[in-house]
């Protein structure tokens, strides 16, 4: 298996990855091991994850999900796929 993830960091923030051992990958980052960007942001909640059957599928996923803005993240981790075209369109003052 393999997994595409959102964190969501002590500021609020989220942090997007790939990996294929997720629990492994979770701790790292607690121990802040797992990225520079979460070190400096622990604690970190798994809010969201996807899997995949290879790693090549997952980290494809996480680039696209990393180019997605604040608000379509939001969206995909409450569930609500039905508002990802429209969040897809380029707002400005948008969260």
């Amino acid at each position: 298996m393999a997994y595409m993830y959102i964190l969501q960091c002590s500021d609020g923030t989220f942090y997007v990855g790939s990996c294929r051992n997720i629990d492994q990958r979770l701790w790292l980052h607690e121990l802040g091991e797992g990225a520079e960007y979460t070190k400096r942001r622990r604690p970190v909640k798994l809010v969201y994850h996807e899997e995949f059957t290879n790693v090549a599928d997952a980290f494809a996923r996480e680039k696209q999900v990393q180019g997605w803005s604040r608000a379509k993240r939001k969206a995909l981790i409450a569930y609500a796929g039905d508002k990802l075209p429209a969040l897809s369109r380029k707002v400005f003052g948008g969260d």
